[in-house]
């Protein structure tokens, strides 16, 4: 979930920018709209952006370095560090059509103690008790070192 792993468990594999890009270009074609840039995930960040704008709209879309998943932030979401999540808009399933979960803004929301999290590592909940995210979208994509 947080993208941490520990020397004893296993790394991984990250989910290729390229794969994300290909997704953020088909979900631009189903809103009539255009890519307006693509970041990749950098340390400390733990997801790769991008930012779509379609007819009066701009939205950003987060995807977790390690896990498939998507999430949507606000047209003022330049600062992707207020993560102001928001429901996906309907061309989200161009995400999913292509092996990606997209995330709705009431999971996002969700109290990180409201989910199962039986399956997180040692070194994720070393993170987590250090960082004490108050939500799901703040554990999932986030700017931890």
């Amino acid at each position: 979930m947080t993208g941490f792993c520990s020397g004893k468990e296993l790394k991984l594999p990250e989910v290729p920018v390229r794969t994300f890009r290909d997704g953020c270009y088909a979900a631009a074609r189903a809103a009539g709209g255009a890519v307006e840039r693509v970041f990749e995930s950098a340390y400390p960040r733990n997801f790769h952006s991008a930012a779509i704008v379609a007819p009066n709209d701009r939205i950003a879309i987060l995807c977790n370095a390690v896990y498939p998943w998507i999430a949507f932030a606000g047209a003022g979401a330049g600062d992707l560090e207020s993560k102001a999540f928001v429901d996906p808009p309907a061309w989200a399933a161009a995400f999913a059509e292509i092996g990606f979960v997209v995330m709705s803004r009431q999971v996002l929301g969700s109290p990180l103690g409201s989910v199962d999290t039986a399956a997180l590592g040692k070194a994720e909940w070393l993170q987590i008790d250090s960082w004490r995210p108050a939500s799901v979208g703040e554990a999932v994509f986030n700017f931890w070192d």
